[in-house]
């Protein structure tokens, strides 16, 4: 099995990933990190064998090549997702590892989050379940929708990575990859199902709306639309057109104008 994360600027993070796999009950088969825009660290003996990549981008971070980097890189035949905030529970890479011995499938973990100052937490990794909350989204079933589908964990098969696609790198930046990777995923006929692997999101600040990626998030929606003929990310949209950032409606999307820093950093959430 190959765990793969790409990354940018999140160094304490990535960390407590890997430390979270050097307590795996099932040692993963190789560990591959694709560092985005920035340059390669040196790690420490984990405990399993881990590789680093590098891909670079002008004016984006490139997140759909560098999934696919990782993909192509990897040695083993089953793949496993994670964010670089994610923190593995104990059984992961085993409940991923008996979920891959199946029929082709897209398979989607759960999800736990973390609370604000628990990375610090000494006991951290004693008490993941205590320090988090559940997903307020996304329950555990045994299929899902496929509009609910993300790469924040996750895993399939190699051949079942080819047979999607792969990430399609007309999204540049934020926003729209992981729907329309589903949605290839459905297209192919690759059904999404739930498995109960279990990572636990680390706290960071977040931008609700994301004015921060506002211009991605338009230009990646309109990338989407002229594929599947439908609006991806919604919510975001509705937001940004009702704070008069955009123009959108059923056919077209455009930008009326950017936000300010101050709009910006309004909008933040620590």
């Amino acid at each position: 099995m190959s765990v793969l994360t790409i990354v940018h600027q999140r160094k304490e993070a990535l960390d407590n990933l890997l430390a979270g796999l050097r307590r795996s009950q099932v040692l993963p088969g190789e560990v591959i990190i694709v560092h985005m825009n920035e340059a390669v660290r040196e790690y420490p003996p984990q405990g399993y064998p881990l590789r680093t990549h590098q891909i670079m981008a002008e004016g984006h971070l490139p997140l759909a090549e560098a999934r696919n980097l990782a993909a192509a890189k990897a040695n083993g035949d089953k793949l496993v997702f994670l964010d670089a905030d994610c923190i593995p529970a104990p059984d992961l890479t085993g409940r991923y590892a008996a979920a891959l011995e199946g029929p082709q499938t897209l398979w989607t973990g759960a999800v736990r989050y973390l609370q604000n100052g628990a990375a610090r937490n000494p006991e951290l990794f004693d008490r993941l379940e205590e320090l988090s909350r559940p997903d307020p989204v996304r329950d555990h079933r045994s299929a899902i929708r496929y509009e609910l589908f993300w790469s924040l964990n996750f895993g399939c098969s190699k051949a079942t990575f080819s047979r999607i696609g792969g990430f399609d790198p007309a999204f540049c930046g934020y926003g729209g990859e992981d729907t329309d990777f589903a949605f290839s995923a459905r297209r192919q006929g690759v059904p999404v199902q739930w498995t109960a692997a279990l990572a636990y999101h680390q706290h960071h600040a977040s931008y609700d709306p994301p004015l921060n990626h506002l211009a991605d998030i338009v230009k990646n929606a309109k990338v989407f639309k002229a594929k599947w003929g439908s609006w991806p990310m919604e919510g975001w949209l509705q937001k940004f057109a009702a704070a008069g950032f955009i123009r959108w409606d059923d056919e077209d999307l455009s930008i009326l104008r950017l936000p300010a820093e101050a709009e910006i950093v309004a909008a933040l959430k620590l």
